[in-house]
């Protein structure tokens, strides 16, 4: 792996707040305080040693405020962005007479009545969900521009949504330190039809914490007290406008972000990852332990690689996935990037001291040869991969029948057949009218900051061959899940290889071997 941080003015000097890659292209897409959206090739020069650099292509121009999140949709025809203000645009690929391909705005999204921190489409790319600083989620059919569902239940910001990828869930982190998990039911209407919508299933909030030793905890009347409860989440004093969580690709399990843990009752919080199974969505079955910086966004790679033949024994998880192959994921902190495999425990890629100012957001190409993140310090970093090392990509031929179908590759086909559907729905039909309640405070926006180089990076090389057991292939939808056993917390252990004139590596060892 190589690269680091391309040192050009992405958005001026405003923060660069998301950023995506279009699937069918290869272009980087960049939103920014700067109240535009910038298009992006990425470009790996002849020295195969030498870091990918990028080129200037198109600037998309016409939201007013600062642009928060960007997602293309799974068709690679559309492309939605949020920002300050509720704006939510539906940007469409068109074919210009020269050949050349532009983006036009084909839906604007009007109801939520505060700033958009996040979206999802669906895997059919007909339907998108945001999240708001208004406290709500929306169920967008972007057919018609219209509200589908209004999903109300958080009392704080939603810093992050996702949609999964088997169309049967979609999920919500806010920063009322809840994670609310939603079902699709078909529900009986006045008119006596069953209409379809999304219903919550699981809010996961607090854990139970017992005190390290029972004997000096006691109640009032002198008996033993009982198990505590602590929050799994921060709160909302997190320095970051984001909580991007992410599904597998394969819809087994979900990853996410701003987690705290501890132990026992009485140790220090620990920043943490999580990652729920599909079968449990009760709880955690995996802790990934962060460094000494929260946890604000995950990315998995939409490749599917094969198992390596061994694994060392110390690590591997103590549980397992019993996957017949492996994901990678990448996971970012404040300061940090680390990228690891459902193969073993410790993360093999771990990139820290990228950028002065807090990270927002991870974006994977399509063939999974770059991993891109951005910056409130106005920055992004780039970094490739070459050939087969991250693994050997599995043939779709050897998933599981209803494992290969949610993969990208496959849903890239089903998804263009829809866009092509709603893109020939000119009529333009008017949204839902806002709720009357705008008593949500405003979300503040980023300072500007300078940028520094990164300081070390840490590289484990890929493991060999494992069980992981905790975290199942998908079965058939009519399938009842099975149980977790206990939750399972990771330390991982980890080298380090430091890049020329690293002046702080030792001191970055050291924080990220105790993450408490």
């Amino acid at each position: 792996m190589k690269g680091g941080t391309v040192q050009i003015a992405w958005h001026g000097s405003q923060p660069v707040l998301s950023l995506d890659f279009h699937s069918p292209s290869g272009l980087l897409a960049t939103a920014g305080a700067d109240h535009d959206i910038k298009l992006w090739s990425v470009q790996q020069k002849e020295n195969a040693a030498a870091a990918p650099t990028v080129k200037f292509e198109a600037e998309l121009s016409y939201h007013s405020k600062a642009v928060n999140v960007l997602r293309f949709a799974p068709s690679g025809q559309l492309l939605a962005s949020g920002g300050d203000g509720g704006e939510i645009l539906i940007w469409r690929q068109v074919d210009n007479a020269d050949n050349q391909t532009s983006w036009k705005v084909f839906r604007a999204l009007v109801m939520h009545q505060r700033d958009v921190l996040d979206l999802a489409w669906s895997p059919d790319s007909a339907s998108l969900m945001s999240g708001s600083v208004d406290n709500h989620c929306i169920i967008w059919k972007v057919s018609t521009g219209q509200a589908w569902q209004v999903l109300n239940e958080h009392l704080h910001y939603v810093q992050g949504v996702a949609w999964d990828p088997a169309g049967q869930f979609v999920v919500s982190l806010s920063a009322d330190r809840t994670c609310r998990i939603y079902s699709s039911q078909m529900i009986p209407t006045s008119k006596g039809t069953d209409k379809g919508f999304y219903v919550c299933q699981q809010v996961l909030a607090k854990t139970d914490l017992a005190p390290l030793k029972q004997n000096d905890k006691t109640d009032l009347n002198g008996s033993i007290a009982g198990p505590s409860k602590h929050h799994l989440f921060h709160d909302e004093t997190l320095p970051s406008f984001f909580r991007r969580l992410a599904w597998s690709p394969d819809a087994s399990f979900l990853v996410v972000p701003s987690g705290i843990h501890k132990p026992f009752l009485e140790a220090a919080p620990c920043n943490m990852s999580y990652l729920i199974s599909r079968d449990d969505l009760s709880r955690p079955a995996i802790q990934l332990p962060g460094p000494s910086k929260p946890v604000v966004a995950v990315r998995f790679c939409p490749l599917v690689f094969t198992l390596h033949s061994t694994v060392p024994e110390e690590q591997q998880y103590n549980t397992s996935f019993s996957l017949p192959y492996r994901l990678v994921f990448a996971v970012a902190t404040l300061d940090s990037l680390l990228i690891y495999d459902t193969q073993h425990s410790s993360p093999i890629v771990v990139v820290a001291g990228l950028h002065y100012a807090a990270i927002t957001d991870i974006a994977w190409s399509a063939d999974a040869q770059y991993v891109a993140v951005s910056s409130q310090d106005g920055y992004c970093s780039l970094f490739s991969f070459t050939d087969a090392e991250l693994g050997v990509q599995m043939p779709c031929s050897e998933m599981p029948p209803h494992i290969a179908s949610y993969l990208p590759e496959v849903l890239l086909a089903k998804a263009k057949t829809t866009a092509a559907e709603i893109i020939g729905k000119a009529e333009h039909v008017p949204a839902t009218s806002p709720p009357k309640d705008s008593s949500v405070a405003v979300c503040p926006r980023p300072l500007k900051h300078r940028r520094i180089t990164p300081s070390a990076v840490i590289i484990n090389s890929p493991p060999s061959d494992g069980k992981i057991d905790h975290i199942a292939p998908r079965e058939a939808a009519s399938d009842l899940p099975a149980s977790l056993g206990e939750p399972h917390c990771v330390i991982p252990a980890v080298t380090t290889v430091d890049l020329p004139s690293s002046p702080s590596a030792a001191a970055l060892h050291h924080s990220m071997l105790n993450p408490c």
